[in-house]
Parts: C-alpha cells; sequence; structure tokens
C-alpha cells in the first residue's frame, strides 16, 4: 500500500509548478529569438520540408479566427484562462495519477505560453512551418508541441478501462 505524506505531495507540486515554468521559459526563449532573428512573415529553409518563419497569429489553433476583425484577441484570452486555470488546480490539488498530473502541467505551460504573448502584443508567434513541396501545415510554437503532445499522451489513459478491482490498474 503506498501512503502519500504532505511532504511527498508539496515535493510533486513543486517539481510540478518547476516543470511549468521551465517549459513556459523554453517557449518564451524560443519565440523571442526567432522574433529577433527572422523578420516578420520570413521563412529558412532548414530542409526541404522544414521552415523557421515569423508569423504573428491573431487567430487560434491553425489560425482559426485569424481574419477576424479583433474581437478574438479577448474571447482567445477568456478561454486560454478557462482552460488553464481549471487544469492547473486539477493538477496542483486533486490526487491524480502521474500522466495525468505531468499532461496538466504540459496542457498549463503551453496554454500559459500562447496567453502571455496574446495578452503582451495580441497575437501569438509561430516560428515552425511544416511542408511538403507547396502544402503547408499551420505554423506552430512550442506551446503548442506541448499542448498537442499532452492531448495525445492523455488520449489512451482516458479511453482505457479501469481495473474493476479499484487498484488504479488500466487494462
Amino acid at each position: 500500500m503506498f501512503v502519500t505524506t504532505t511532504h511527498s505531495v508539496y515535493r510533486t507540486r513543486w517539481r510540478w509548478l518547476l516543470a511549468v515554468l521551465t517549459l513556459i521559459a523554453l517557449d518564451q526563449a524560443s519565440k523571442t529569438y526567432f522574433s529577433q532573428t527572422i523578420p516578420i512573415n520570413a521563412a529558412i529553409e532548414i530542409t526541404p520540408w522544414l521552415n523557421f518563419v515569423h508569423i504573428l497569429n491573431t487567430g487560434a489553433a491553425f489560425s482559426f479566427l485569424a481574419n477576424a476583425d479583433g474581437w478574438q484577441r479577448g474571447f482567445l484570452t477568456v478561454v486560454g484562462v478557462l482552460i488553464v486555470v481549471p487544469v492547473a488546480v486539477m493538477s496542483l490539488l486533486r490526487h491524480t495519477p502521474n500522466v495525468e498530473r505531468w499532461v496538466g502541467a504540459a496542457i498549463v505551460a503551453g496554454g500559459c505560453g500562447n496567453l502571455i504573448d496574446r495578452i503582451r502584443t495580441g497575437a501569438v508567434v509561430d516560428f515552425v512551418d511544416l511542408h511538403w513541396g507547396s502544402l503547408h501545415w499551420p505554423a506552430f510554437n512550442l506551446a503548442d508541441v506541448f499542448i498537442v503532445s499532452a492531448v495525445l499522451a492523455w488520449l489512451p489513459a482516458a479511453f482505457a478501462k479501469p481495473d474493476p478491482a479499484g487498484n488504479g490498474v488500466v487494462e
């Protein structure tokens, strides 16, 4: 039987917070670097399928709502906060399995990274451009990678059947 002590709970929370802050710092540092080294809407070819670019995305994922009249800034900021805050609270305060806790950390870090941009400049800096010939995936950044990776890591756990004995083992 596993007994959780107050000390281990606090240690886990501090590790979680450190991970979130580290990921946010990496995201912001990468956006700052590409913003300062590549002119807006310019591209640097790295490989035949990868460019580094400097795009200011006023919309959401995949540039959804990017062409709206400006109302999307407040809307997307509120939506971001409504996602980040509950995920952070659940990750920190609830007794959650490790996978869910670290998935939450990546979602919170990615959400905060993009929220910082949106609040500060009204747009999110995207800098990775994957393409095949003239077919381009929408540009993205590390915060987006954190969020998408977290969701992909969470999906198997979300659809796993819980152990009928209730000991936390999934089938």
